[in-house]
């Protein structure tokens, strides 16, 4: 019996996961590894009792998915922050100025940041 590839797929969707912040590249690494699993199921299909592992291959393109959904988010939110820096500032100095724990020199530094933007 032959084996179907999942460690590809899987290595994609969990690169999909760690580059889903950076610009939403991590769609990319998830697209490719859907369209290899939907690929391999359909050799699958196509002649089951030759692979031993179609559940895995299955649970493969599951992760994938699961993967895109959180690229996706990730893509949305680097979208919102181009589309919003001064919004985007405002609540992230909210999330600074509140907290005792943070020196106050990091927080000027994020108002100089708005003030570059043009924020402030």
């Amino acid at each position: 019996m032959q084996k179907l590839n999942t460690t590809l797929v899987y290595i994609l969707s969990v690169v999909g996961i760690i580059c889903c912040c950076i610009y939403g590249l991590g769609t990319i690494s998830a697209v490719v590894a859907i369209i290899i699993a939907t690929q391999e199921l359909k050799k699958y299909n196509t002649n089951p009792e030759e692979y031993s592992n179609g559940i895995a291959m299955k649970n493969a393109r599951i992760f994938a998915i699961v993967s895109l959904f959180i690229s996706f988010i990730g893509l949305g939110f680097t979208i919102w922050l181009m589309l919003n820096p001064c919004e985007f500032f405002d609540w992230y100095i909210g999330l600074f100025e509140n907290n005792p724990s943070i020196p106050k020199e990091s927080i000027e530094q994020l108002y100089e940041a708005a003030e570059k933007a043009g924020c402030r």
